[in-house]
């Protein structure tokens, strides 16, 4: 075989493999083909690339590359009127503060890189072990990996400190489940163990598919002393996998750093841009093209002016050359207004845009109620560019384990012989909450006791104390019907490897309750009940697998008795009664539909009804519910039936089937025992959090790694999934036209229901005016959710199922996509971003999330129990999930409020400054003079007008905190794009022309011919000038103070200071001592003292002040009082009761009806009860 080279070095470029060839202990082999080392990098610059990649980005801004062409303008001498230092001070201001930004977000990535590539590793290296840093580890390599180590690349398992080469990971970053999975090596490597000098001599030959990002498939071949063994993904450890249980194992690399799979998922670093960005850029453009058509109508008017009366008047305006045609002055005088006018996009504009993001970004880091005390973890803002997209999420991205859930699975309730235990009853027999307060149950007759394990209600310790013999056989079964593995350290201190958390918490409750596993070989299971050491034989264990929901084992007890144990879903388990519960079932299925309603009535007398009630009263709290039966074996039943499992066991063809035969004919007619409750505990405050974002119309679609069924149980348990719900839709076809036929299946069923129920009207929500050419989004009437497989997943993400996959799913309330690889995770949301045009958010905490999480318009990393790697990928990062609605719900939204009050105020007060000298034009012979003096120009956006608009950026509030969050849909403005979007733009615009129409022309009216109360003509340039500069200073001041809505002490004194400010800054300009010092630079000498001293210009002032501000005052009293919005509804309210309490949360929420699920069979994995009787574990 030849392979092609891989040419990748260290970043993963290069030509595309076709295969790998990897030879062990060669390393002069296997450099030939130029494989990646083990070094990762995530960051985006490095020392040599900083500089251009980052200006390159910035260069992406409209504005930046605008203001850089004004540079070069300001620096010819004939056109210019300003001085070149007035643009290129500000503009590398925003380039210094921008790049140190952007650098020291990538510090932390170069730290994080950095972090990992210096792992230590015990490398073999000429024939002994030596401490080696990950990044040093190449393909080839055999590293030797501890207990509770990561795996440091992808490995093929050679041998391990296990019998038969067998080793335990818990995957939990790369694919979402803490269960532990298996791997074994191949026997004839196993044999290798920690033997050195073997180890150093193996030279086998891995050829296998080149890297790829499929995490659950590897296919190759190793070639070792003349002989062929197929490899598959069962023989692999790969890079983020965690070994467990296991003392060692060595592995020989065969992927290494951007080529193991959990890079190949992980997807690039990307440079993101807000939507105000992008609108930004469009405006930028257009006020440019603005810019440029008035400096044609100036200049054209300039040439006409100069063809025929500028000639008398040059030697008032002197030119060092006469230019003798009237169209090059033209010309000229075009780039010169270019440059007078180019305040329109001030500099400073960015300055402020990043200074108010940097502000809202510490008020996050600071905001204690994000703050996690347990951990010590404040919510912490990564990326300091995206606040106000915060407030515009329309589509949430959640993993589910470790993000929604604890990852913790507790034994709540059960229902034991029709009696209900767990809840808690006061003194008049009222169900009382469980809290800090209520004593749980003294475990301390048991030195075994697990201490972490607590349970409160003190009934059924008692049953077990006074031998109660039903409730006696059910923890039994609990302590033998289990693939547990257990092992005793050192005395009384028993530890469990559990393939499943929630078989561990089943085992471990029985072990509380004084039934306790302690021990296992191929043929017994050792269990201590209430103090006495029983061994039982273990005749058969009957392996769980997704199609049968349920797990047996068959014992025969110490006095020869032979029994059958089983547990599994509820809803199979029930099918498989002995005749005589007839009665029972009925009544089941009577109640499974009536559970609220049985459970708040008294509970029936009769065994069954109890028992119905117990079970729906754990499934209508989101608990996992899991039903217990057993069934009593004669000798001759048995021996018959194993006759038959040994035959089914050798069967050549259809073998499964032959099995699953054999267990149906076993499991019947068995008598139940009960029912289990356990609880895969949500974090704190989820199920509030996801009602109060739907509120806000925000959808939130769960991407997990994990089973179907499990993640199913987790939205019940959230209520994002309800039985009140019209349909769940499943999608788990195996091929395209499967999934295609149930896509389409489900489309029919939604608009044929829709019809329905709305007469035969499907309406259309109007999509926003930036969604114009999106797909316009269908809604409903009803509730449905969808749920799809992940390999069914794979099919709908292809190009022909796409759109068909988007327009079910977008029309559903809930998504839930089970099984999803890291990658399909990304390109579920690159799907969203491409079809729907819509502002995305992914919130995970594993490093299989870092793909969606990079992929999305936002990434938030919860800092959560499965390392850091999410949140170094992240933009922002918290601690608990329900930290999500205050950081959308109230800075988000104040940081979309407040940016887009900003900028509408920003483009009106600098469209006001800047056209005063475009009308001016037309009075000064078009010859690119300035209104205002030149040092008025350079302070105004700088002192003048920069810290008023600054506050209102950082401090305004519409509604307080509080109120953003009892009122979820005060959120749907920022959805929509309201507050700030091309209409609103023009409408600031046309304001701004407005003022600077008001404030040139009152001011010219009323000076003209006029003298002064002194009997002096006042109508000369500077007094004209002042009055203009004083008038618009005023204007904008009343105006920002008409825009606030939240006055703080600092706004006061920003607005009133800036005013106080101005004035003492003019009468020290026009001073006489200070044109002493300086003739050239402050000619208007005395003219300040001169105008402002006279009753008259001040008249002119209000008046150009009220005509201004009017139209505005009257507009919104109208508006507010004729056609209020809701937050003008709440602001009232909430002045009205300011000094009340705070509202309260009027959210309703969504009762529904129980449903039978099983805890068990969803998170358990086949195959585990064939390696307990073959022995290989033991």
């Amino acid at each position: 075989m030849v392979s092609s080279k891989c040419c990748n070095g260290d970043e993963g470029d290069g030509h595309q493999e076709e295969e790998r060839r990897v030879k062990a202990n060669d390393p002069e082999h296997n450099e030939k083909f130029q494989y990646a080392n083990n070094r990762i990098k995530t960051s985006k610059y490095n020392i040599l690339t900083f500089l251009p990649v980052n200006l390159f980005e910035q260069f992406q801004r409209v504005a930046n590359a605008y203001f850089l062409f004004l540079l070069i303008l300001q620096l010819i001498p004939e056109i210019s009127s300003l001085s070149w230092f007035t643009t290129i001070v500000p503009l590398m201001m925003v380039f210094t503060i921008t790049a140190v930004k952007d650098a020291t977000d990538d510090c932390f990535r170069h730290k994080s890189d950095n972090q990992v590539n210096n792992r230590q590793a015990e490398v073999l290296i000429d024939g002994r072990l030596q401490n080696e840093k990950w990044m040093t580890v190449r393909p080839g390599d055999i590293i030797k990996l501890e207990n509770n180590t990561f795996v440091a690349a992808d490995l093929l398992l050679l041998s391990s400190s296990e019998p038969h080469g067998l080793c335990y990971i818990e995957t939990a970053e790369l694919d979402g489940e803490t269960n532990l999975k298996v791997r074994q090596a191949l026997p004839v490597t196993s044999e290798l163990g920690a033997d050195i000098r073997r180890l150093a001599e193996f030279d086998g030959v891995v050829v296998c598919e080149p890297p790829n990002n499929k995490l659950d498939k590897f296919t190759g071949v190793l070639f070792w002393k003349d002989n062929r063994y197929s490899l598959n993904n069962e023989k692999m450890l790969l890079r983020g996998c965690v070994l467990r249980n296991t003392g060692w194992c060595f592995g020989m690399v065969i992927f290494a750093g951007p080529d193991t799979k959990l890079m190949q998922n992980s997807g690039r670093t990307k440079f993101k841009r807000t939507s105000i960005d992008r609108l930004m850029n469009t405006l930028v453009l257009w006020i440019f093209g603005f810019l440029v058509c008035m400096g044609i109508i100036l200049a054209i008017g300039n040439s006409v002016w100069e063809q025929q009366v500028g000639t008398r008047f040059r030697i008032y305006l002197y030119w060092n050359e006469v230019v003798n045609s009237s169209v090059f002055s033209g010309f000229l005088t075009f780039w010169s207004y270019i440059i007078i006018l180019n305040s329109v996009v001030p500099i400073s504009l960015y300055v402020s845009v990043e200074v108010i993001r940097l502000g809202h970004s510490y008020f996050i880091n600071w905001d204690r109620k994000m703050y996690y005390p347990k951990k010590d973890t404040p919510a912490e803002v990564r990326t300091t560019t995206l606040n106000e997209e915060l407030g515009q999420i329309e589509y949430i991205f959640s993993d589910k384990t470790g993000t929604i859930t604890q990852n913790i699975m507790t034994f709540n309730k059960c229902s034991i012989n029709g009696k209900t235990y767990g809840d808690v009853y006061d003194d008049l027999g009222r169900k009382t909450a469980i809290n800090e307060k209520t004593v749980p149950v003294d475990f301390s007759f048991n030195p075994l006791a697990d201490r972490k394990f607590q349970f409160y209600d003190h009934s059924l310790i008692e049953s077990i104390k006074l031998g109660d013999s039903v409730v006696h056989e059910f923890f039994r079964l609990l302590s033998l019907c289990h693939t547990v593995m257990s092992e005793e350290k050192n005395a009384g201190e028993l530890i469990y490897q559990v393939q499943s958390p929630d078989e561990g918490a089943l085992v471990t409750a029985a072990r509380n309750f004084g039934f306790i596993f302690k021990s296992r070989t191929p043929e017994t299971i050792t269990v201590e009940e209430m103090g006495k050491l029983v061994t039982y034989q273990l005749l058969a264990i009957l392996d769980f697998n997704n199609i049968r929901k349920r797990m047996s084992v068959i014992v025969q007890t110490p006095d020869g008795q032979i029994k059958l144990y089983c547990k599994g879903a509820d809803t199979i388990l029930f099918e498989r009664l002995h005749p005589s519960n007839e009665e029972l079932m009925d009544l089941t299925s009577d109640h499974l539909e009536k559970a609220n309603m049985f459970f708040m009535k008294a509970r029936l007398e009769s065994y069954t009804s109890d028992l119905c009630s117990c079970s729906n009263e754990f499934a209508g709290e989101g608990l996992r519910t899991l039903a217990l039966a057993y069934k009593n074996l004669t000798e001759e039943h048995f021996k018959e039936w194993f006759k038959i499992l040994q035959e089914a066991n050798t069967s050549l063809d259809s073998r499964n089937e032959h099995l699953a035969a054999a267990y149906e004919e076993i499991e019947k007619d068995m008598m139940l025992l009960g029912a289990t409750a356990i609880e895969d505990k949500l974090q704190e405050g989820v199920t509030e959090t996801i009602a109060s974002l739907s509120l806000a119309n925000i959808k939130i679609w769960v991407l997990t790694g994990d089973k179907q069924e499990t993640a199913m149980n987790i939205g019940y348990s959230c209520h994002m999934l309800t039985d009140t719900m019209n349909e769940i839709f499943i999608v788990a076809g195996h091929t395209v036209m499967e999934v295609r036929e149930e896509l389409r299946k489900a489309k029919e069923h939604l608009f044929g229901q829709s019809k329905d129920l709305s007469n035969g009207h499907v309406f259309c929500e109007k999509m926003q005016e930036s969604k114009q050419g999106s797909v316009l989004e269908e809604t409903v009437i009803g509730d449905y959710a969808l749920v799809i497989n992940g390999h069914s997943l794979v099919h709908a993400l292809e190009a022909d199922l796409e759109n068909e996959f988007v327009e079910v799913a977008c029309m559903c309330k809930t998504v839930i996509c089970c099984r999803a690889t890291p990658l399909q995770k990304a390109q579920v949301v690159e799907l969203v971003k491409k079809h729907r045009k819509a502002v995305t958010l992914a919130i995970g905490d594993g490093a299989n999330d870092i793909s969606m999480i990079k992929s999305a318009h936002i990434g938030i990393g919860i800092s959560g129990e499965e390392g850091m790697q999410a949140v170094l990928a992240s933009d922002y990062s918290f601690a608990q999930f329900r930290y999500l609605k205050r950081l959308l719900l109230v800075h988000g939204r104040w940081s979309y409020f407040r940016m887009c009050k900003f900028l509408c105020y920003f483009f009106y007060k600098n469209f006001s400054f800047t056209l005063v000298h475009f009308w001016f034009g037309f009075f000064c012979g078009f010859s690119a003079q300035t209104v205002y003096d030149q040092w008025f120009i350079t302070l105004f956006n700088i002192v003048y007008a920069s810290l008023p608009v600054l506050a209102m950026g950082l401090f305004d509030q519409d509604v307080n905190e509080q109120n953003s969050m009892d009122y979820a849909k005060l959120y749907e403005p920022g959805q929509l794009n309201l507050l700030f979007n091309k209409r609103k733009f023009f409408i600031c615009i046309a304001h701004g022309v407005y003022t600077s129409f008001a404030l040139f022309f009152i001011p010219y009216g009323a000076f003209y011919n006029t003298a002064g109360e002194d009997g002096k003509h006042i109508a000369d340039y500077q007094s004209f000038a002042v009055t203009v500069a004083t008038s618009l200073v005023i204007v904008v001041s009343v105006q920002i103070a008409l825009d606030t809505s939240y006055w703080t002490a600092i706004n006061r004194f920003f607005i009133l200071g800036s005013i106080a400010v101005y004035f003492a800054i003019l009468f020290a300009m026009h001073s006489d001592g200070i044109f002493v010092i300086f003739p050239n630079h402050f000619p208007f000498v005395g003219n300040a003292r001169n105008s402002l001293s006279q009753i008259s210009v001040w008249l002119v002032i209000l008046l150009t002040t009220v005509i201004s501000v009017m139209p505005v005052i009257t507009f919104r009293f109208l508006k507010e009082d004729l056609n209020p919005t809701l937050i003008d509804q709440v602001r009232k309210l909430q002045k009205a009761r300011r000094k009340q309490k705070p509202l309260q949360n009027y959210m309703c929420q969504v009762s529904r009806r129980s449903s039978r699920r099983s805890a068990y069979a969803f998170s358990h994995q086949e195959g585990f009860g064939e390696l307990i009787t073959s022995g290989k574990n033991m």
